[in-house]
């Protein structure tokens, strides 16, 4: 069954560029840290993918992933552009569905509100005077502890950063990296998402973290000597005297740093205290 296809949907199209896996670490980390949301749900768990782009690989992967968490989860391809949404139907298979629709998220009657949306990359062509607005519109088609995960990433997926939030607005910040191809943690700062890239300057919060993560990279640079991983968790742990991090060595492992929002946010605005 697909969505009524509204007249006009919110949204732009975006250019749709995309490529397999490269969503990986947002699906895993999704996995992990909403794991137990997903399990808690009372009937089947709803999660979307807005704005796939040209091609339907990352809603399809986004299924295998939760799957793995959830084995009923159902994943709703969202995209405002129709020629890809007609050819991604082609695709679709128990489960999974594509419609058409942008920020309103219009799935199907009797679809439910999701558990999760997952927005990669859509944001970074509009204005950061326009997150607020379009987090505060996907945050409110969230159902009960429900999960939005907005983020920007490089194009095969070595480089990712995203914001994490909630019904009541943005919990947490993750960097996460391929780390064999990180040459500084600052290296991240061309993939913030777009609330926070243009903040990258002396004087905000974001600034002064990655400034502060470079330094303790730096001071652990003979740790690289036994590999990366061991050089970033040493890192992420010093980083952690100073900063809130809110995950463990586990999540470090992967390559990854979550900070709550509040410490990086930019002042003023949707959630930023």
């Amino acid at each position: 069954m697909h969505a009524r296809a509204p007249s006009r949907p919110v949204g732009t199209v975006t250019r749709g560029t995309t490529s397999p896996n490269r969503l990986r670490r947002m699906d895993r980390w999704i996995a992990a840290v909403h794991g137990a949301a997903l399990r808690g749900a009372p009937s089947p768990p709803v999660a979307v993918d807005l704005g796939y782009g040209a091609a339907p690989w990352t809603a399809r992967e986004l299924l295998t992933r939760l799957r793995t968490v959830r084995a009923d989860t159902r994943v709703y391809g969202v995209e405002i552009e129709p020629e890809r949404v007609a050819a991604a139907r082609a695709c679709a298979r128990e489960g999974l569905c594509f419609v058409r629709g942008g920020f309103e998220i219009p799935l199907p009657d009797g679809a439910g509100r999701p558990l999760l949306i997952r927005a990669a990359n859509v944001l970074r062509q509009y204005g950061e005077s326009e997150v607020a607005a379009a987090w505060g519109r996907l945050c409110a088609r969230l159902a009960p502890g429900g999960l939005l995960v907005e983020g920007t990433c490089d194009e095969i997926g070595r480089r990712h950063v995203w914001v994490a939030l909630g019904p009541e607005g943005p919990r947490t910040v993750t960097f996460a990296a391929r780390l064999g191809s990180l040459g500084a943690p600052s290296d991240l700062a061309e993939r913030l998402p777009k609330a926070l890239i243009h903040r990258n300057v002396p004087g905000e919060p974001v600034y002064a973290f990655l400034r502060d993560f470079d330094r303790a990279w730096a001071e652990l640079a003979p740790y690289g000597a036994l590999s990366a991983r061991q050089r970033w968790v040493r890192a992420v742990r010093r980083l952690s005297a100073d900063w809130p991090v809110t995950d463990r060595e586990s999540r470090w492992r992967q390559g990854e740093v979550t900070v709550r929002w509040s410490a990086v946010a930019p002042g003023g605005g949707f959630g930023s205290s």
